[in-house]
């Protein structure tokens, strides 16, 4: 399946699903979460705790609320315990099940953010590279239109560059 990247505010994106960094609390508080929180209302982190916690990698789905998008895909990266660090396995499963879960709803767009490359600490560049992996090499049944975001200059170029040599390997 072929990905783009992008570059812009996860929160004014329109698709059917967006992934929302999230930590194993599904506390939405600062980063994607925040953003997603501030745009989507009250009501969006309501739903996202009343589904917590969640182990690490794991995900949970609410509906999306004020955002332009069906649902919100709370990917757990970030262990809300420990050193609150994200690992290459955590960043793994959370891509892959925020995948399959949005599939499984029959979406066809799906933005994923860096998971675990803000607040929990993870390099971006590796980070980048194990979620175009995984997004590059999964076969899905509906899902046709899977975007990587990036917030800033700086990261859009490191996760593009990333995104290309994924490519390239094919």
């Amino acid at each position: 399946m072929q990905f783009t990247v992008v570059q812009g505010d996860i929160a004014a994106q329109s698709a059917d699903a967006l992934v929302n960094a999230a930590g194993t609390s599904l506390q939405m508080g600062s980063g994607v979460a925040g953003a997603l929180r501030r745009a989507g209302g009250r009501e969006l982190n309501e739903a996202a705790v009343a589904k917590g916690p969640v182990d690490l990698g794991a995900v949970a789905v609410t509906d999306a609320y004020d955002l332009d998008a069906d649902y919100v895909v709370h990917a757990a990266a970030m262990p809300h315990y420990g050193d609150g660090q994200a690992t290459a396995e955590s960043i793994r499963d959370a891509t892959r099940n925020a995948l399959a879960a949005a599939d499984e709803r029959g979406c066809e767009s799906l933005v994923v953010p860096a998971l675990g490359c803000g607040v929990a600490g993870f390099d971006l560049r590796e980070g980048a590279r194990i979620i175009c992996e995984v997004v590059d090499a999964s076969d899905p049944n509906s899902l046709s239109d899977v975007r990587v975001i990036a917030y800033s200059d700086e990261e859009y170029e490191t996760i593009e560059e990333v995104a290309r040599a994924v490519r390239d390997r094919e």
